[in-house]
């Protein structure tokens, strides 16, 4: 432990050391050390925290665009005020668009002003900024852009009308008055104007987006119009799902008996908000199609309705479809359903060591999302079986469920396991060790959170002392 505090102090500082075998260090010099590098730790986090915020005001577009990615993949966002500032004085294209992505991406508000004013002064503005602030509006549902959104599309220009038409269907779900206001416009858009074939699916998806009842007769229309193309019924059945009334269900069950395959599949896959004898009916009548999408889309209605009659069909797909995503989403759809019947078929697949990895793991998972941990002690025994066998991806993909598993009850074998990895286990077994600890409220593992905040593995280090925060471990 001495040599590797050396090596790190000389590293980053001044202080050289003179390695004299034949002297002991005393517990106080330790200490002194310890207190030393921890201390050159802070320096270096304060450093590179000044050094990011100095990015933000004097940084070229070409460092700020580094840092928002560094900042993307560490998920973090304690510099989201500068960024807002920094958009609030820039008139620079990827700057613009790199912080408009970056918030976009995470709905976070706190843009829309700079994001009007760059469509409405866009004779000012890029091309790109004016999309990105467009594509930012919508991700984040202001309802203020409604009207500029409305806007800039009613100028018919073409370079922003496919980026407009999917911002204001999501900008109009704000409000069930807004929701009206952009159906009504994007109906008479697709109905009385020219938009291209390029953008027709586009609004259909928007009209479906913005959740408004005045929709749905344009959208049943489309829908069972054999003569039109398939990809604007496929869309038109989508957005009927999103409005989910149930004016539009006849024009949903009519798709179901469609000649096209894609068709049908839309269909059912559209059925999941429905309800009714007819709907389930449908449903399970979907899981004979041989075209695989459909049966997809019915194990998918199936879990969203939570279909209980579905589980024989499930079980059936589970065990013996030839499709990998089909024999998947039906054991998700079991999961979902999670009665008496289901577990006991979740339990087979998880248990059955013949079955492939994949099958293995996603039962697992459900189960233990799924019946509190009931099932726990018995993922602990296929872990260390596999991990005997050195089967790694069966391994790993257990392990993950172990780290992400909660426990309604005695906790006691989950802490084992926790302190286990803890104090032998691999990088990988420590981080999710510190998953189980977070999940599960382990207090009691705060020896063990404090000692990994000191390793020397920056990602270990920095997770536990994220956990310790979290769980109020206070740290010296």
């Amino acid at each position: 432990m001495i040599d590797f505090l050396r090596k790190k102090i000389t590293a980053n500082s001044n202080i050289r050391f003179e390695h004299k075998p034949t002297r002991t260090c005393s517990f106080g010099s330790w200490l002194i050390l310890l207190f030393v590098f921890i201390n050159i730790n802070l320096h270096a986090q304060q450093n590179t925290e000044a050094s990011r915020l100095d990015i933000i005001k004097f940084g070229t577009e070409t460092e700020i665009a580094n840092l928002i990615q560094t900042i993307r993949t560490e998920n973090v966002d304690y510099l989201d005020d500068e960024l807002i500032a920094l958009v609030d004085n820039t008139r620079n294209q990827r700057i613009l668009t790199g912080v408009f992505g970056f918030f976009g991406e995470r709905e976070k508000a706190g843009l829309e002003t700079r994001a009007l004013r760059a469509i409405t002064e866009r004779e000012d503005e890029t091309n790109e900024t004016v999309l990105s602030a467009i594509d930012y509006l919508g991700r984040i549902k202001s309802a203020k852009a409604v009207p500029v959104l409305i806007e800039i599309l009613d100028t018919e220009e073409r370079r922003f009308l496919n980026a407009g038409f999917r911002a204001l269907g999501r900008a109009g779900s704000a409000s069930g008055e807004l929701a009206d206001e952009a159906a009504d416009f994007l109906i008479d858009y697709y109905s009385n104007r020219e938009p291209g074939n390029e953008n027709r699916s586009v609004i259909i998806t928007a009209i479906g987006a913005t959740g408004s009842k005045k929709g749905v007769k344009l959208l049943s229309e489309i829908a069972v119009n054999t003569d039109e193309r398939i990809p604007l019924r496929i869309a038109a059945l989508d957005a009927l799902s999103k409005t989910g009334d149930s004016e539009g269900l006849d024009a949903v069950l009519t798709c179901v008996a469609a000649s096209d395959p894609n068709v049908r599949s839309a269909a059912v896959a559209a059925l999941g908000p429905f309800s009714g004898d007819r709907v389930d009916a449908a449903i399970l009548d979907a899981f004979r199609d041989s075209y695989y999408r459909s049966r997809l889309a019915a194990a998918q209605a199936s879990r969203e309705r939570k279909l209980a009659a579905a589980v024989p069909f499930l079980k059936f797909r589970a065990e013996r479809d030839d499709v990998p995503n089909v024999r998947d989403e039906a054991i998700r759809a079991l999961g979902a359903i999670a009665n008496n019947e289901a577990i006991e078929i979740l339990e087979s697949l998880f248990l059955e060591r013949k079955n492939s990895d994949r099958i293995r793991i996603l039962a697992a998972d459900m189960l233990m999302k799924n019946t509190n941990g009931k099932d726990f002690s018995k993922l602990v025994i296929e872990l260390n079986e596999a991990k005997t066998k050195n089967q790694n991806n069966l391994y790993n993909g257990f392990l993950r469920i172990v780290g992400e598993t909660v426990i309604e009850g005695d906790k006691t074998e989950i802490t084992n396991i926790a302190v286990r990895f803890f104090q032998t286990g691999t990088v990988m077994e420590k981080l999710y060790a510190l998953d189980i600890a977070a999940n599960n409220n382990l207090t009691s593992l705060r020896e063990h959170i404090i000692t990994l905040t000191k390793d020397r593995n920056e990602s270990i280090a920095r997770k536990a002392r994220r956990i310790a925060e979290g769980l109020g471990i206070e740290l010296e």
